[in-house]
Parts: C-alpha cells; sequence; structure tokens
C-alpha cells in the first residue's frame, strides 16, 4: 500500500466522540465523517446536539452528562447499536475548572472537575473497551492538554486530571496491547476559540493584568508565537487511528507549537 494511502483511516470506522457537538470534539467528528468514518458523537449541550443531528452529515448525536457512569453506559450502547460496532474511542469531553489559587478553590469546582475530566474518561474506557476488544482496528484517543506534561499554577484541578490522562493512557497502552488495542493521548497546547479566550480573561482578573497582556504573555510562551487550531487537533486524531499509526500506542503527543512553559 502506497505511503499516503496509509495515512488515511479506514473507511467505515466506527468512531464515538465524547463531547463532539463543538470545539475540538465536533472538528475531530467532522474529520473522522470526511474520511468516511461512522461518528457517533454526545454532548451535554442539549442545543449542539440538536444541531449536529439537523446538518445532515451523517454525524449521530446524543445528550449526556459524561460524568455520570449511567449516561456513559448508555452512550456506549447507543452508538454500538446506531454504528455496528466499535473501533475508535476518543474521550474528549472536558471542562477548564476554576481558576484561583489552591486555598480559594471550591471542594466541589474540585470534584466537578475531575468527575468532568477523568472520571468520565474512565465511565467510557470501562464500557467501550469490550467492544474494542471485537474489533481489528481498535484504537483509543484520549484528549490530555500541554497542563499534562508541565506544571500550571492557578489551575491546578484542571493539570492535575491532564496529568492523569497521560498516566491512564500509558498504563493502558500496556494493559491493552495483546488485544491489538492502541491507546494514545493527544496534548493540545494553546487552542484558539471561545475557550482559551474566557481562560486568558480569567487568568488576567487572577493576575490583576490586562485581557491583551495576558495573551501576549500566553503567546510568548509558545516557540512557534501562535496559537493551534481545532483543525490541528483533530488531523493528530485521524492519523493515530491510521494504518500509519499501526505501532505507536502508549504516546502522549503535542501539538501546541512547542509550549515551553506554562
Amino acid at each position: 500500500m502506497a505511503i499516503c494511502e496509509l495515512l488515511k483511516p479506514r473507511a467505515g470506522l466506527k468512531v464515538l466522540i465524547t463531547g463532539g457537538a463543538a470545539g475540538i470534539g465536533a472538528a475531530i467528528a467532522s474529520a473522522f465523517a470526511e474520511a468516511g468514518s461512522r461518528v457517533f458523537v454526545c454532548d451535554v449541550d442539549a442545543e449542539a446536539v440538536a444541531e449536529t443531528n439537523a446538518r445532515g452529515n451523517g454525524i449521530r448525536a446524543s445528550v449526556a452528562d459524561v460524568a455520570r457512569v449511567g449516561d456513559a453506559d448508555r452512550i456506549v450502547a447507543e452508538s454500538v447499536d446506531a454504528l455496528g460496532g466499535l473501533d475508535v474511542l476518543v474521550n474528549n469531553a472536558g471542562i477548564a475548572g476554576p481558576t484561583g489559587r489552591i486555598e480559594d478553590v471550591d471542594p466541589r469546582q474540585w470534584d466537578g472537575t475531575v468527575a468532568t475530566n477523568l472520571n468520565s474518561q474512565f465511565y467510557f474506557l470501562r464500557s467501550a473497551v469490550p467492544h474494542l476488544k471485537r474489533s481489528d482496528s481498535a484504537s483509543i484517543v484520549a484528549l490530555s492538554s500541554v497542563a499534562g506534561r508541565l506544571g500550571y499554577a492557578f489551575r491546578t484541578p484542571y493539570a492535575s486530571t491532564k496529568w492523569a490522562i497521560v498516566g491512564l493512557t500509558k498504563s493502558l497502552a500496556i494493559e491493552l496491547g495483546s488485544d491489538d488495542i492502541r491507546v494514545n493521548a493527544i496534548l493540545p497546547g494553546i487552542v484558539a476559540g471561545p475557550r482559551i479566550d474566557r481562560v486568558i480573561e480569567a487568568r488576567a482578573q487572577v493576575s490583576g493584568t490586562s485581557v491583551e497582556a495576558m495573551k501576549d504573555t500566553y503567546l510568548s510562551k509558545v516557540s512557534l508565537r501562535r496559537m493551534v487550531t481545532v483543525d490541528d487537533v483533530a488531523a493528530l486524531a485521524l492519523f493515530l487511528c491510521s494504518p500509519a499509526a499501526a505501532n505507536i500506542t502508549g504516546q502522549a503527543i503535542s501539538v501546541d507549537g512547542n509550549v515551553e512553559y506554562l
């Protein structure tokens, strides 16, 4: 097979993406659909789910709170029924969590960040892995963050979950290797969009500086001096599920323009 063909995911892959109706998740869903995959997404945003289903591009969507184990079990069952099986799980759903000094973080905010960012990945893995074991092209992609390899002051709940996802990924790659299931993590950097705008605004407020100054501070830490896009992240997800990545597993791969520090 030609190298260029190896770079494309196999046509007809059955893909489940959490948090897939907006942002990075939606970009990944669209990329897989354009590559000929069958895609099912879930999202907590009912309006975004309705818009996804109305688009008519073959992506099926359902409302779910990924932090609830019952919702995770239901979505995996719905996706397997709708797609006729499961080849790929993209654990993408996550929230930014609170911004502030550790002594000022509300325990409920900590618990909510852990529940959405980390527990949800476990819930979906627990339910999806038995189905992935029946696939001949099984792959798991976990969305971590550059904050999963660097310390991140004032964002400790978020960073803690993203470091944990890397540990989960590396451990599962060993556990599931004999089942021919590949497990990798993507660590996006500063992704352009409304979410990072909110994060920068919150960080500026905590630090007592202007939003523009804080944005410049963020970009000064990136070797390429620019943000990445949701399509950059989606392209890496496609590659990791392609034949070209057949021997890539247990890796935490950054797509971040080389963030030097946070």
